[in-house]
């Protein structure tokens, strides 16, 4: 059974960073398109990073993270991580981890792909 927990969210001020875990259960992370989602109130959802580490490996960040935002995981602990550097307050949201078999890295892209999802933590920057 797969099964995605996330923690490391809470409440930080702009400037600020905070790191989110996803503890996986049911699959090994490396060989599913791993992702971070997060949806703000009155938004659409976002895909803010994704990686994968099988076949062709690759990451992917948003523009709106890239250069602040850090997709890893730690294999022996079958956790995927996101670190969050300089947070802005358009950064608050609800934060998601998603999985999903592809056996294509590039259909990590596709939000599709991603069937198995957490609960969310969420994630608020003040000004």
């Amino acid at each position: 059974q797969v099964k995605l927990v996330e923690s490391g969210g809470g409440s930080v001020q702009a400037g600020g960073a905070l790191r989110l875990s996803c503890a996986a259960s049911g699959f090994t992370v490396g060989t599913y398109c791993m992702g971070w989602f997060r949806q703000a109130p009155g938004k659409e959802r976002e895909r803010v990073a994704h990686l994968i580490t099988s076949g062709d490996s690759l990451q992917y960040y948003a523009d709106s993270v890239k250069g602040r935002f850090t997709v890893s995981q730690d294999n022996a602990k079958n956790t995927l991580f996101l670190q969050m550097n300089d947070l802005k307050p358009e950064d608050t949201a609800m934060y998601y981890c998603a999985a999903g078999g592809a056996y294509l890295s590039s259909l990590c892209y596709r939000d599709t792909t991603y069937n198995f999802w957490g609960q969310g933590t969420q994630v608020t920057v003040s000004s």
